[in-house]
């Protein structure tokens, strides 16, 4: 698993909010950070591109409880909840893609309502590796799409962390992502490659 110039690490959704302490925290969050600070450390010494998306929500977003949906009001554009962590060292040069400005769309994807896709195309990524949060929503529908796309997924198993609503829910979403044709390693195989 040597990494290059076509490969692109995508960090998913790895701010304040969704780390302990924020509006819709997950267990691990900080520890997630911590590990994808080095993966993109590596990316950047091996020449490839490094991806960090983030929630940018309006206030009036359909996903919040007080419009209707499942969550509670988490990233909005702008606040402290919605900038990257603070464990999160990101190289010169990293792109930031923020997505879920569209007050209609969910927007779990880092491929929905953003242009990584067009980014990747452009700079002639063919794989990509994914880590972030959480497992069970944004790092799930991310892979899925990236596979969808055509592109080769390697998931960073312990780069991740689950919501896990439903017990179990994050183990279900990594099976669901391996169905998919997404590869996994492990952060100490990344940085070995």
């Amino acid at each position: 698993m040597k990494i290059g110039e076509s490969d692109a690490l995508i960090i998913v959704d790895v701010q304040n909010d969704f780390c302990p302490g924020g509006s819709l925290a997950v267990e691990g969050g900080d520890e997630v950070a911590t590990k994808l600070s080095g993966v993109a450390t590596h990316f950047r010494v091996k020449g490839a591109r490094i991806f960090a998306t983030q929630d940018w929500h309006p206030e009036n977003h359909s996903s919040f409880k007080d419009n209707g949906g499942p969550w509670p009001p988490h990233c909005v554009a702008g606040s402290n909840g919605a900038e990257l962590h603070e464990n999160l060292s990101l190289p010169i040069g990293t792109s930031i893609v923020r997505k879920g400005s569209d007050p209609e769309v969910d927007a779990y994807s880092g491929f929905l309502d953003s242009n990584l896709e067009e980014q990747l195309r452009r700079t002639e990524v063919t794989r990509v590796f994914v880590g972030g949060l959480a497992t069970d929503y944004c790092v799930l529908n991310t892979v899925l799409d990236a596979r969808s796309l055509g592109f080769e997924v390697t998931l960073i198993t312990d780069a991740i962390a689950a919501v896990n609503v439903e017990k179990g829910d994050g183990d279900k979403a990594v099976e669901k992502m391996q169905s998919a044709g997404a590869e996994s390693a492990s952060v100490d195989e990344i940085k070995a490659a």
